[in-house]
């Protein structure tokens, strides 16, 4: 299964910080882990910020997670850009809303508690 990660699932995963439900953690064990670009701007507008506290700068913490958990990167591609103006207007986070369209386009399951997501039409697991 091609699972993509919510920014918080990923921050979950890779900090400890919750713990995640057994169909997740079995899920992300035996799925295909997928992190957004738009996840990644997320996190480093955030950190930039301040509003998001980690153990080491963005840069270093995503690349070696995606080197531990084997997670492959998902560009922000301009059919799932365009695909936004087709979903109902249930979120405002727009990084949620870009999360959505790539899966809708690339055929994935969004991993999250998210329960505004998952009133799209787009696969989803919790």
């Amino acid at each position: 299964m091609k699972l993509l990660l919510d920014t918080c699932v990923f921050l979950w995963l890779i900090t400890g910080e919750r713990r995640l439900p057994a169909r997740v953690s079995s899920g992300l064990a035996n799925g295909e882990l997928w992190l957004s670009a738009a996840s990644v701007w997320e996190m480093a507008v955030k950190y930039a910020k301040g509003t998001l506290r980690l153990p080491v700068p963005p840069d270093r913490l995503i690349s070696a997670a995606r080197v531990r958990y084997s997670i492959s990167t998902l560009p922000i591609d301009e059919e799932s850009a365009l695909h936004i103006v087709k979903l109902p207007d249930l979120h405002a986070d727009p990084f949620d809303r870009m999360l959505v369209s790539q899966a809708i386009v690339h055929g994935l399951t969004i991993v999250t508690p998210d329960s505004l997501v998952t009133q799209y039409p787009a696969r989803t697991m919790w």
